[in-house]
């Protein structure tokens, strides 16, 4: 086991990619390094926390699974001592539940073989005595410097394209003039610069993917969508927040009233690249994301 931030860690490797967990609280990543790089992808945060009437949360930095919609204290409850379960070049992570909300958290991690990719199974169990309202939430903090990719949907709502096909939620803090979002037809761009106020918007996507470039690395999160689904957050399933120390990209389940007992489950597919040529990108907008 290694170290960080005064937490031991457990460590997976496919020999494409590696990554770090948390051993003894979370469920939280911690590091996740492309094949040949001693370069943590992930935001590391020492000594950013808040106290809360459940305890002091630490951000920590990495990948962490909360609940939405966010709400203090609700939110901001601690990383709970966790069980870890090794598997075939995988780990699951089970926390124990939540103070105050009665919900504990699991992660399954598994890495493809042979391949710079992973699946990740988000879990919310209601070990409480009434339903709560929630949808899971995958939040991935990033180092600075990069450039956050959010495809837009380009397809007409109904036939006669007479609906609306595109929304953006925005937050009390953001400003539209922020210079580091830029909005577009085919993609919503947000360049990872170290600025305040914060800025985060949310959209409903149906792309099934974003993604983030950064010194020449392209980090794509797929996700499940679901047209019938309610999202919360206005109806959003991607969020992003960039603030002065890391960016987050967030991707949010279906909301779901969970009765005591149940599960609400929320998966993620990762890739790491090594160039923007991939068929996903439209070509036009290459060179945009590099110059950004």
């Amino acid at each position: 086991m290694t170290d960080f931030q005064g937490h031991p860690t457990i460590k997976l490797d496919n020999g494409q990619l590696r990554l770090e967990c948390l051993a003894d609280v979370g469920p939280r990543i911690v590091r996740l390094f492309a094949p040949n790089s001693e370069e943590n992808l992930l935001a590391e945060l020492p000594s950013l926390g808040l106290d809360t009437e459940y305890g002091r949360f630490e951000f920590l930095g990495g990948h962490r699974l909360w609940h939405a919609p966010e709400a203090m204290p609700r939110t901001y409850a601690p990383d709970q001592p966790v069980a870890v379960e090794e598997l075939e070049l995988g780990l699951r992570l089970a926390a124990s539940p939540e103070p105050g909300t009665g919900i504990a958290k699991s992660m399954e991690i598994q890495l493809l073989p042979e391949r710079a990719a992973l699946t990740l199974q988000h879990t919310l169990q209601n070990h409480g005595v009434w339903p709560v309202e929630l949808a899971p939430w995958a939040i991935t903090m990033l180092r600075l410097g990069g450039v956050a990719i959010l495809p837009q949907p380009d397809e007409p709502t109904d036939p006669d394209g007479l609906l609306p096909n595109r929304k953006l939620v925005l937050w009390p803090y953001t400003d539209v003039k922020d210079e580091r979002l830029q909005l577009g037809n085919q993609v919503y761009t947000l360049k990872a610069d170290a600025a305040l106020p914060p800025c985060k918007v949310g959209y409903r996507n149906p792309k099934n993917w974003i993604a983030y470039w950064l010194d020449g690395l392209l980090f794509v999160k797929r996700f499940e969508y679901e047209q019938a689904s309610v999202y919360p957050d206005g109806g959003c399933n991607v969020e992003v927040y960039c603030n002065d120390r890391f960016i987050e990209l967030e991707t949010l389940g279906a909301s779901v009233q969970l009765k005591p007992g149940e599960t609400a489950s929320h998966s993620e597919h990762w890739e790491l690249y090594d160039s923007l040529d991939q068929d996903f990108i439209p070509e036009n907008l290459k060179q945009k994301i590099e110059q950004a």
